[in-house]
């Protein structure tokens, strides 16, 4: 499978407390699969999740119980060590430094000036997902910040993207596309929205990941049967119906529906 282009959201894993949990929960919700455990020791710990026998996310258990119970994204990069230096350079910090995963490739953690966590991901024989944008996949993510004027321009530096301020999303809201493509919807991979109103006060800057569903009324129902949480309930937007859970472990994540045509 070819690789990522620089700055795209390449993989997802959910950092856990108790990942054989977490199966049961993303299993029954959106019909994942696993790797039996010890399937593949190259990856650890981590349960590697599949869609119609395509990779999709990961579960990973948490090294450390005072460890945020989180979705994380990893945005691609084809030099790991650079772009951690060029993340200092515009201000962010490196979290974990890169580390080598066998041949799978090297992972690392950062953060941006407002301590939004996200991964980086240079691919070796594992690139990334298999699958998104479909049903029960990755399709989205955006990062909640305060100051625009700090965000923004920091991930255009470190990335190169070109930005797209969306005045049909009701809110501030910005889009990315990658270097070397014609800034929009159509190219957009991510974007920046604003911890405002409706947020806690104490809410920290954070990513929030998105996955695709077909129904989202009846994902949200069954999020909360199986012990999650919403955050918000169904609702529609300019690009569909979404929903922002919480899974039975704290984990919180969005779900959107293509908008019916």
């Amino acid at each position: 499978m070819a690789g990522f282009a620089e700055g795209v959201p390449c993989w997802v894993d959910a950092q856990l407390s108790d990942v054989e949990a977490g199966k049961r929960f993303y299993g029954e919700l959106f019909g994942w699969t696993f790797d039996a455990p010890g399937a593949d020791p190259e990856y650890g710990p981590f349960a590697r999740a599949y869609s119609e026998g395509r990779a999709v996310a990961a579960l990973a258990p948490k090294r450390d119980g005072r460890m945020p119970t989180v979705w994380n994204v990893y945005f691609a990069t084809p030099d790991a060590y650079a772009l951690c230096r060029r993340i200092r350079d515009e201000g962010g910090q490196v979290v974990s430094e890169p580390v080598p995963v066998g041949p799978l490739g090297t992972v690392a953690l950062a953060a941006d000036p407002e301590g939004a966590v996200f991964g980086l991901w240079q691919g070796g024989t594992h690139p990334g997902f298999e699958k998104r944008g479909e049903p029960d996949s990755f399709c989205w993510t955006e990062v909640y910040s305060r100051d625009k004027g700090v965000v923004d321009p920091f991930y255009e530096s470190v990335f190169g993207y070109g930005g797209t301020d969306l005045a049909d999303a009701g809110e501030d809201f910005r889009t990315w596309s990658p270097a070397g493509t014609a800034p929009g919807p159509e190219t957009a991979i991510g974007g920046r929205s604003l911890v405002a109103g409706q947020f806690p006060a104490e809410m920290p800057a954070h990513f929030l990941v998105y996955f695709n569903v077909t129904d989202c009324d009846a994902v949200a129902d069954a999020a909360v049967r199986l012990g999650g949480r919403l955050r918000a309930e169904p609702f529609d937007i300019p690009y569909g119906r979404m929903a922002a859970i919480v899974d039975d472990q704290g984990a919180g994540f969005a779900v959107l529906q293509d908008p019916v045509t």
